[in-house]
């Protein structure tokens, strides 16, 4: 029987609820790229703690105006020291809370580029391993460039699908730019996710934390895959 992770992009959006902590057995935390300050990420890492949830970095390009959802043409090198200031960040907190990291997910254009760019890739693998060498989850896309190195470089992958997000049918997810990317209703992301799960080729479900009804659908997601024995939960 197959078992994915529930993970969630938190520490993104001021009011955010709680309870989303609660429901996730993997935590995104934005940590300063595309949204995040040092209060905002001791918050996230205080629930992770209380909640038992796993902690994930969820460095972007250096971007707030556009969320992080645009690409940038930036330097390698360049990005690469943005991705170290920004886990960096993440990576005191964690280690004042007496916590540690467990993964590290490229947030929004970041992820699709880096899929797509090995020299991306690299450059935000070298990142995360120069600023938590102590071993690491990658989560990403099923294939790429971002899959391939973290291979290479012996870091455990786990493979990504989308809750909330639209797929076509050559199985890619519709692009943000396009009509009706998301999927908001609760129900219907409960039976995406279980037919995700079930096929066996993934290692993680997301749901994103600024999307429409995001605890209404989380709680269905996890309701879902707990009913079904889909949800890896090891705390």
């Amino acid at each position: 029987m197959p078992h994915v992770e529930l993970n969630i992009d938190l520490g993104e959006l001021p009011g955010e609820a709680d309870e989303l902590y609660a429901l996730a057995t993997v935590v995104n935390i934005a940590c300063g790229g595309h949204a995040g300050d040092r209060d905002s990420m001791r918050r996230s890492v205080a629930l992770a703690l209380q909640n038992g949830t796993r902690i994930a970095a969820h460095p972007s390009y250096p971007d707030r105006e556009q969320f992080g959802r645009a690409r940038m043409a930036i330097p390698l090198s360049a990005l690469y020291e943005s991705i170290v200031d920004q886990v960096d960040t993440l990576v005191r907190v964690v280690r004042e809370s007496g916590a540690r990291l467990w993964g590290a997910k490229p947030h929004g254009a970041l992820y699709h580029a880096a899929a797509e760019d090995a020299g991306l890739a690299a450059a935000f693998l070298d990142a995360v391993v120069a600023t938590w060498p102590d071993g690491v989850t990658i989560v990403g896309p099923p294939e790429g460039h971002l899959a391939d190195e973290s291979k290479a470089r012996e870091l455990s992958y786990a493979r990504e699908g989308f809750a909330d997000r639209r797929y076509a049918p050559d199985g890619k997810v519709v692009p943000r730019s396009e009509p009706h990317p998301l999927v908001e209703d609760p129900e219907l992301a409960a039976a995406q996710a279980v037919s995700l799960a079930r096929a066996g080729n993934l290692e993680t479900l997301c749901v994103h934390g600024d999307t429409p009804n995001a605890v209404l659908i989380a709680r269905a997601v996890r309701r879902a895959l707990e009913s079904e024995s889909l949800l890896r939960v090891a705390r």
